[in-house]
């Protein structure tokens, strides 16, 4: 039986004024208590020590996977894939949809969904609270950023580079491209590929699980990236402009961009890889439009897990 809206369960997913590593550990405890069929793997962790985690849902063949919070200042994807993930379990749990039509139960008979809600923890605090207490680049990070003690800019992880420059997909290339020597707020590729904790456990834990699909969601622009130096799969187009379509998002063939995570994933596996540009206007996102964003990026989520 369909649920209504009068019947909808509170949310734990929510954004009050900003949304910290805190808040997903909280969240997700909550989340894991409430719904026993969901779980959660720890996948590595930050170059300060926090735990990146996965959260997996569905006992499907078909293995996808979503990201958020690749760059520190688009923290509000966070909460915008951790509460459709929420909203799925709901389905699941009520054996019905909550205004939606989704038939979450039908999906995840077929896919499995591993979702890492927030990438790059410690830089998604530090653009929000500054430099921490007792911070081991307390000294360097105000340099990096320009002498300014505001970090609400910063994309980069805690040593200032930028995770979404990181992956082994025509890395030298971007490198160039970016003409960024040295730690930075943003466009920092590291001394390597694959040379900060964060890009290597998202790398490890893509090859180690082989994903069919991939998305990695940011912020902004109300576009989905889908192609890479036509490394593409063959109907890779189709599939974004139906998967653009559902939140009325636009499908968009990139060029002149490399070593993203997105990049990496096609030309290694040649399978289908999306970058989400969720919501529009100034990076950060306010929280007051998190739930307007919410309902955009909701059926294209469900879209991408449907295939």
């Amino acid at each position: 039986m369909t649920s209504t809206a009068n019947d909808a369960p509170q949310s734990i997913v929510s954004v009050k004024g900003g949304y910290r590593y805190a808040d997903l550990v909280d969240q997700c405890e909550h989340l894991l208590s409430k719904y026993d069929f969901l779980n959660k793997e720890v996948i590595g962790t930050s170059v300060l020590g926090k735990p990146i985690v996965a959260l997996i849902l569905g006992t499907g063949y078909e293995q996808v996977h979503l990201n958020a919070a690749v760059h520190a200042n688009e923290w509000i994807t966070t909460p915008l894939l951790l509460r459709f993930i929420e909203e799925l379990a709901q389905d699941i749990s009520l054996e019905g949809t909550v205004d939606k039509e989704w038939e979450a139960k039908d999906w995840l008979e077929k896919v499995t969904i591993y979702a890492v809600p927030m990438v790059n923890p410690d830089g998604v605090d530090l653009s929000q609270d500054g430099i921490p207490t007792d911070c081991p680049f307390a000294n360097e990070l105000e340099k990096w950023n320009g002498g300014d003690h505001d970090f609400s800019r910063w994309k980069a992880n805690i040593r200032g580079v930028d995770l979404n420059d990181q992956f082994p997909a025509y890395w030298e290339e971007e490198v160039a491209r970016r003409g960024t020597s040295g730690p930075a707020s943003q466009d920092y590729g590291g001394m390597k590929p694959l040379c900060e904790p964060e890009a290597i456990c998202l790398a490890e834990f893509t090859r180690a699980r082989s994903f069919d699909r991939v998305m990695s969601l940011h912020t902004q622009g109300r576009e989905l990236y889908w192609n890479y130096r036509d490394m593409e799969p063959s109907g890779a187009e189709e599939m974004a402009t139906r998967i653009a379509a559902a939140g009325e998002y636009q499908a968009i063939k990139l060029s002149g961009s490399d070593a993203g995570y997105k990049d990496w994933f096609i030309s290694e596996f040649r399978r289908p890889g999306f970058t989400l540009e969720a919501g529009e206007g100034v990076n950060p996102l306010p929280p007051e439009q998190f739930e307007g964003i919410y309902e955009e990026v909701a059926p294209i989520l469900a879209q991408f897990i449907r295939g």
